[in-house]
């Protein structure tokens, strides 16, 4: 079984929406594929901006509730101060990943 996750989509409306998973890159194509929360199913597609991992249910369910009594700037702002760290933004994670595999072989 997988760490529990906390992580923030970026709906295609802009706003952002905080959750829990085991599995994120399950849970985000759960909410793409429309099966995920009410809230994103309305506002697809989404994309992962941040994660971050917790200790276990409890904690990632009481971080999931810090993070969502933040303000838009102060969530943006924790998205900003991830980015090039282990947990990127989904994307950009998925990019360094392939170029790293690309650079590998040369």
């Amino acid at each position: 079984m997988g760490a529990w996750t906390v992580y923030i989509l970026r709906c295609a409306d802009g706003t952002l929406y905080t959750g829990v998973a085991l599995d994120p890159l399950r849970r985000l194509r759960t909410h793409n594929a429309g099966k995920g929360a009410k809230y994103t199913r309305a506002r697809l597609p989404v994309e992962m901006v941040y994660r971050e991992l917790a200790a276990d249910k409890p904690a990632a369910l009481r971080r999931e509730l810090a993070i969502k009594a933040l303000s838009r700037p102060e969530k943006l702002a924790l998205i900003e101060k991830a980015r090039g760290r282990l947990w990127l933004p989904l994307p950009e994670f998925v990019t360094r990943a392939l170029a790293a595999l690309h650079g590998a072989g040369h």
